[in-house]
């Protein structure tokens, strides 16, 4: 019974499988969360939802015990389970898994975090689920997994090999000489149990409109950690299908339940053509993400603002509530003109709703502008610009340059509806 999507309630599918023949299971079951879960699927061009309502705690507890009982007994001896939950029932979960698997069989608690857009509800922001891995037994499978080291890792760290002394205490390793033996080639550290791995965007292609649906990437990791080629793969609880098309992906057997016609449909679909959507942020870092001009923005220092990443007309925000909208700043660059930079502030500031939003004049043109500043915009000049200005004068004017005199006006911002580049008013 490999390779197949089955549409029937867990406990009965489990019951049908033979003792000792999973690998892996991975359940992403109701998370008790109290209300009904529903999307709408574009592509599908339809409504899914399912119901996660019940009477009580207790209720709850006995059916994951019921479907755990079965998973450990369709497990192998070297199998591993992971479990899927969030804050609601975590608690619950946890008591439920090592009454089944015993508390000598946990493993791990993984977090899962990453960052959502925000909500008004009062507290804090929910941005992280829990997995649970518990084993079958001792002589579990397991691949070591490796990440980069921290920025701040000692180079030692990395060059040299460690070893544990007489009070088990780690310590670098020394040859018969006393020198400090050199480790070579290593991998990076060893996995830890927070795990940042984005949430899947709401335009991602690999979305399929299910309420719940994973990352391809999170079970990919799962099942590479615990599981070898050709092993099998087991999710009573397979929703969008993403467990499945994760093991397919990486050359595993899989087995699927779910109560859901609209689960099986999709699934189906997926495992006939699946789509992954590749992490740019797992790929190049969180930091990559980073791209707001830090120079210019000391321009800033002394003022709240929120700078603004990834956005070639807006470098930030300043903090408050306007009744002229949102207050957008932009720093005019290198090989920007002020005429390229006003259109694009301005176009920026139409799309935000803000009607006034400043430009920072960095440095002059070579051609005046052909426009008048709209009123939206107050440009000023940035304090490097303006001493650049007062440097050229008094250099003009020591050397008895004719009509030098210093640019008292130029200390002053432009006001909107003002181009000095042209002289005339908007």
């Amino acid at each position: 019974m490999k390779n197949q999507i089955k549409k029937i309630d867990c406990l009965e599918g489990l019951r049908d499988l033979k003792s000792n023949s999973v690998d892996l299971v991975y359940l992403d079951p109701p998370f008790f969360t109290q209300r009904n879960q529903a999307s709408f699927s574009k592509k599908e061009g339809r409504s899914i939802s399912f119901a996660d309502k019940w009477n009580s705690l207790s209720e709850y507890g006995d059916f994951l015990a019921d479907r755990l009982l079965e998973c450990k007994r369709v497990l192998k001896d070297s199998g591993s389970v992971f479990f899927h939950c969030d804050k609601c029932a975590s608690h619950v979960a946890r008591l439920v898994l090592e009454s089944v698997f015993g508390y000598e069989g946990f493993q791990s608690e993984i977090i899962w975090q990453y960052k959502r857009w925000s909500n008004s509800k009062k507290g804090l922001l929910p941005n992280h689920q829990t997995i649970f891995w518990f084993t079958k037994s001792s002589d579990f499978k397991f691949n070591p997994l490796f990440e980069e080291y921290s920025p701040s890792t000692n180079i030692d760290q990395i060059l040299q090999k460690r070893s544990r002394n007489e009070n088990n205490v780690s310590v670098y390793a020394k040859d018969a000489n006393g020198e400090i033996l050199i480790s070579g080639h290593k991998k990076g550290v060893p996995m830890g149990d927070v795990w940042d791995i984005p949430f899947l965007n709401p335009k991602a292609k690999e979305r399929t409109g299910y309420p719940t649906q994973k990352p391809l990437i999170l079970l990919e990791r799962i099942i590479t950690l615990v599981t070898d080629k050709d092993d099998v793969v087991l999710d009573p609880f397979s929703g969008s299908g993403t467990t499945l098309v994760a093991a397919k992906s990486l050359a595993r057997h899989y087995i699927g339940f779910d109560i859901a016609d609209e689960a099986i449909k999709i699934t189906e679909d997926r495992l006939e053509n699946p789509i992954r959507t590749e992490s740019a942020l797992l790929a190049n870092g969180r930091e990559s993400y980073r791209e707001a001009n830090a120079e210019a923005l000391m321009l800033l220092h002394g003022i709240e603002f929120f700078p603004v990443h990834r956005n070639k007309n807006i470098d930030a925000i300043v903090s408050g509530e306007f009744s002229t909208g949102p207050m957008l700043v932009k720093i005019q660059k290198d090989n920007e003109s002020l005429e390229e930079a006003v259109l694009g502030l301005l176009n920026a500031a139409n799309s935000k709703h803000s009607s006034k939003s400043v430009l920072i004049k960095t440095h002059d043109d070579l051609f005046p502008m052909l426009i008048d500043v709209p009123q939206e915009i107050v440009i000023i000049e940035s304090p490097a610009y303006l001493i650049e200005i007062i440097a050229k004068e008094t250099k003009a004017q020591q050397g008895g340059a004719p009509n030098a005199h210093p640019r008292h006006a130029s200390c002053l911002p432009l006001r909107s509806g003002t181009s000095r580049a042209t002289g005339e008013r908007g």
